[in-house]
């Protein structure tokens, strides 16, 4: 699994890293880090906080990624 954080959409509402905090953080109120490969086991939780997210900006790609 590959994510992506769409930044022109992203409003920071941290809803991503309430979620998904091994995934997502806020670096400053307008900085927002994460991990564009998290583990497999991070799956679910990284899941539900791209569905939470008001404006949709967190984008999933579900193909096998390689090393």
């Amino acid at each position: 699994m590959r994510i992506a954080v769409d930044l022109n959409r992203c409003q920071f509402y941290a809803q991503c890293c309430f979620l998904a905090p091994d995934t997502f953080r806020l670096e400053t109120e307008q900085v927002l880090a994460y991990h564009p490969q998290p583990d497999d086991g991070l799956r679910e939780t990284v899941v539900r906080a791209a569905a939470a997210c008001p404006t949709q900006a967190i984008l999933i790609d579900y193909r096998d990624v390689g090393p």
